[in-house]
């Protein structure tokens, strides 16, 4: 492209100079009404160049216009899916960023949508109950943009799963109405162990151990699973335990997700150990305690 310079006036300044004001950088009133490349256009491009390690200067080069363009993407402006070239710019960054800070690790907010951030958005999709096919569109913006207050600001990084203290692990049982239930015989060995540690965590606790319906006036449903939905199955917020190194993340996000209460989340224990014959007691509360401490963390607020 012809660089765009100082002195020019017309439609293609008035193109950068909205992407600049969109991105907070001054232009003067008189400049932007008359679509003129004039002295306050030529500080926000300079400005602008110096903030994205570009060379300095006051033009729109071919360089300065790409970055340009992928700065002035909002979240939700554009579909975003795997594809070669990939998708790149500010909301692609944006997207990474919040997949992080809500526990769906996509590897470095570098803004480009690769395969990474596709399995990322994946799961994210299944944890609030959408269907997971890694491709971002209104439905799924709506729902990264209802946990703005969640991640927005937050460090991208993957944290190590989270434990509160035995006291603060009460109050939250005691304040939370939680069922939780199972789908076979090892779901709801799991299910019992958890309602028999939140018994002995305090005798006020908020848990209910359920064989089919919960209770209506809970805050969160579990449902425990040793296998996984059938394909043909409606779309239901589920963490999948053995590929979930951030459990309170996710069961946070999902419970800050959901539209109505109950929230209800789906467990499923696919793939933690040898279930043919070897599942054992032992098992079943170390998963009952894991579990129960991501609960106890996620809804610490």
């Amino acid at each position: 492209m012809d660089p765009i310079v100082k002195g020019m006036q017309g439609p293609a300044v008035e193109d950068v100079q909205s992407r600049l004001t969109r991105l907070d950088f001054s232009i003067e009133p008189a400049e932007l009404e008359g679509k003129l490349f004039g002295d306050s256009t030529a500080q926000a491009v300079r400005a602008f160049r110096a903030d994205n390690d570009l060379m300095p200067g006051d033009e729109v080069d071919s360089a300065c216009w790409s970055a340009l363009v992928d700065a002035s993407y909002r979240l939700g402006d554009r579909t975003l899916y795997l594809r070669l070239p990939n998708f790149h710019g500010a909301d692609v960054h944006a997207l990474q960023q919040a997949l992080n800070v809500l526990g769906f690790a996509c590897g470095s907010d570098d803004g480009y949508f690769g395969p990474h951030t596709e399995a990322a958005l994946q799961q994210f999709q299944e944890n609030v109950g959408l269907f997971a096919d890694g491709m971002a569109f209104q439905d799924t913006f709506a729902y990264i943009e209802r946990l703005r207050h969640v991640w927005e600001g937050k460090p991208s990084i993957v944290e190590a799963e989270e434990r509160i203290g035995f006291a603060r692990a009460a109050e939250v049982l005691e304040k939370n109405r939680i069922a939780v239930c199972g789908d076979d015989p090892i779901a709801r060995a799991v299910a019992s162990r958890m309602w028999n540690i939140a018994q002995a965590t305090t005798e006020s606790s908020g848990m209910v151990l359920c064989d089919a319906e919960a209770p209506a006036d809970m805050d969160l449903v579990l449902e425990l699973a040793s296998s996984s939905l059938p394909e043909d199955a409606a779309p239901t917020p589920t963490i999948v335990l053995a590929e979930c190194n951030n459990l309170t993340k996710r069961l946070a996000t999902a419970f800050a997700a959901a539209k109505h209460k109950p929230a209800k989340i789906r467990i499923e224990l696919t793939g933690i150990t040898d279930y043919n014959g070897q599942f054992t007691s032992s098992d079943a509360q170390t998963l009952a305690i894991r579990l129960l401490d991501g609960v106890c963390a996620a809804l610490n607020d």
